[in-house]
């Protein structure tokens, strides 16, 4: 078993350079950064309150669903963060630094957790923006390997937890909440 992890580990490090290599240009266009940038916190909250004040059918009951599942993603990921404590990938090699990570530790990712979990909440509310916003959110966690700061493994973790919590978080909420 122990064989296996560390075959895991060699293959993820080993896609990580690969990647890291082959996204050089997305790091010099500034586009890695910007696409990284817009899955931060703030973004979310004006999307949210552009959907209120359009009142677009689903809206009350989308902006109940972000308001519940991000509640809930924020300390999970960061416990998770905590508890399995991996570094992250330019804490081990010699090059520059693109983007200071908030944090010392990188699985998983809160930006990929967060930019799936935001897809996954989008579609369930609006369906015909899965394409945009899927696109999105894996150019999101595309964008935090091409920096430096996470693995392969890292953001994948991030949509698989990010995708969850949605779903759970769709099937706990299935209509608006009302006083």
């Amino acid at each position: 078993m122990i064989s296996l992890f560390k075959r895991l580990r060699a293959f993820d490090e080993m896609t990580f350079h690969w990647l890291f290599h082959t996204t050089r240009s997305l790091r010099k266009s500034r586009l890695a950064f910007w696409l990284s940038r817009s899955g931060d916190g703030p973004y979310y909250a004006l999307f949210a309150l552009l959907a209120g004040v359009a009142a677009f059918e689903g809206s009350i009951l989308f902006i109940q669903r972000a308001l519940l599942a991000f509640a809930l993603e924020i300390p999970l990921f960061i416990a998770l963060k905590n508890l399995l404590r991996r570094d992250r990938p330019i804490l081990r090699r010699k090059e520059k630094v693109v983007l200071k990570p908030a944090d010392r530790f990188s699985f998983p990712s809160g930006h990929s957790t967060a930019a799936f979990l935001f897809a996954a909440l989008v579609v369930a509310s609006f369906p015909v923006w899965a394409p945009l916003f899927y696109g999105w959110a894996a150019a999101v966690a595309i964008s935090r390997v091409a920096l430096g700061v996470h693995y392969p493994s890292d953001v994948v973790a991030g949509a698989i937890l990010g995708t969850s919590i949605a779903a759970f978080i769709v099937t706990l909420l299935p209509t608006p909440f009302t006083l």
